[in-house]
């Protein structure tokens, strides 16, 4: 009889440490590593100034390509109901390298700079709250920009671009398309994965100073679209 009153209890804490809490109300944290991975193709780099005066000459046969990039990142989220959750997802800002590319890719990496990208996500989740393997579906957007660019080839700025060069880069809004899984392992714990593409493009501007002291602007337009991948571990209030 103790026997079987000793099982009992055994199976009644499994049973407990078997509930999972992914079911409205819930807030969760988690943290992991994001791996930004450039889908990238840019236009041809332009000439727009030279001394003040207008120019619009583009290069054909030249371009740029952006590396890709790892840095630890972090989310806060709340389940609004059993299956519909909404997310805020940011990272330490990664740096990637850019280069040259077609016809200046002989000067291999040219510059790089730092992104930033804070995402919100609206989420479904299918499967039951108590269930151990949820997968779901996201939509959001994020607002992108870049910090600490710089030319950091001088080949590449002296005969390309003219001189000493500062660059900046504009910011601008993009969607999120998202999909991934948790995975329950008790009440409050728990890992996963995450896979997003961001259509979105960087527009960056070279300003030059030549020798004779002229000022010189152009630019080059990159579309990133990058693949993003985060895989991450969580804990559930």
């Amino acid at each position: 009889m103790k026997l079987k009153q000793a099982l009992a209890a055994i199976f009644a804490v499994a049973g407990m440490s078997g509930a999972y809490a992914q079911s409205a109300n819930t807030f969760y944290v988690t943290t992991g590593w994001f791996r930004l991975m450039p889908q990238d193709s840019s236009d041809p780099l332009k000439i727009d100034s030279v001394g003040g005066t207008t120019v619009n000459q583009a290069f054909p046969g030249t371009g740029a390509s952006v590396g890709s990039a790892d840095t630890l990142g972090f989310s806060l989220g709340y389940f609004i109901t059993d299956s519909l959750a909404t997310e805020a997802e940011l990272g330490i800002p990664p740096k990637f390298d850019i280069s040259g590319g077609g016809s200046l890719n002989q000067f291999g990496k040219v510059g790089s700079a730092r992104q930033w990208s804070p995402a919100l996500l609206l989420k479904y989740y299918f499967n039951k709250p108590d269930a151990k393997f949820r997968p779901y579906l996201g939509l959001g957007a994020t607002y992108v920009w870049f910090s600490d660019a710089k030319i950091t080839n001088a080949a590449f700025e002296q005969s390309v671009l003219g001189g000493p060069t500062s660059v900046s880069t504009n910011r601008s809004w993009a969607p999120v398309f998202n999909v991934g899984f948790n995975y329950n392992f008790t009440k409050h714990w728990f890992a996963g994965f995450s896979l997003s593409y961001i259509p979105v493009n960087v527009t960056a501007t070279y300003t030059s100073t030549t020798e004779l002291g002229t000022t010189r602007k152009a630019e080059s337009k990159i579309h990133l679209n990058p693949l993003v991948t985060y895989l991450k571990v969580g804990y559930m209030f």
